[in-house]
């Protein structure tokens, strides 16, 4: 990975974990500086890591679809041109600056993905970006079953008295 791709992916979950975090943090006044800013960087990695993850997964699914690929096979991986819109739409991820204009850039990006899976797998494009969907919805899942998980996690905390 270059690292201009690492860079992009780092910005990309940035902005997504502040457009996750913002509303959280708006409704709790007393959360302190440091308490936000772990929570910013922690969000980055993780959105970052989920988004680099996407292709390798697409990969994986595909595989499993059709178990002899081609040779001289190359795992699709990110270009700073695919991540561009993603960057994009992970500033969209605000809630109120538009949740289904950032649905249809991470679908446009998908789209995007799909085309060089489809050519390094043997799939037909429609194949191919069936496995692109099936592992972005099975990645945001996962994220989101953490995501509340670590929320109810910290609510349950934050109610227990302290000594």
């Amino acid at each position: 990975m270059s690292p201009a791709v690492v860079v992009l992916l780092l910005i990309a979950g940035l902005s997504e974990a502040l457009g996750r975090l913002l509303p959280v943090i708006a409704r709790r006044s007393g959360t302190s500086r440091s308490v936000v800013a772990g929570l910013l960087l922690t969000g980055a990695v993780v959105e970052g890591t989920v988004f680099a993850l996407w292709p390798l997964t697409a990969w994986s699914l595909a595989q499993l679809v059709q178990p002899a690929p081609p040779p001289d096979v190359v795992v699709p991986a990110w270009t700073p041109g695919q991540l561009a819109p993603l960057v994009l739409a992970a500033v969209l991820a605000f809630p109120l600056l538009g949740p289904l204009l950032h649905l249809l850039l991470l679908v446009a990006v998908g789209a995007g993905l799909a085309g060089p899976l489809g050519a390094a797998t043997g799939l037909g494009w429609w194949a191919a970006a069936g496995c692109v969907a099936v592992a972005g919805l099975g990645l945001a899942l996962a994220v989101e079953a953490v995501r509340r998980m670590v929320g109810t996690i910290g609510a349950t905390g934050a109610a227990e008295p302290q000594p």
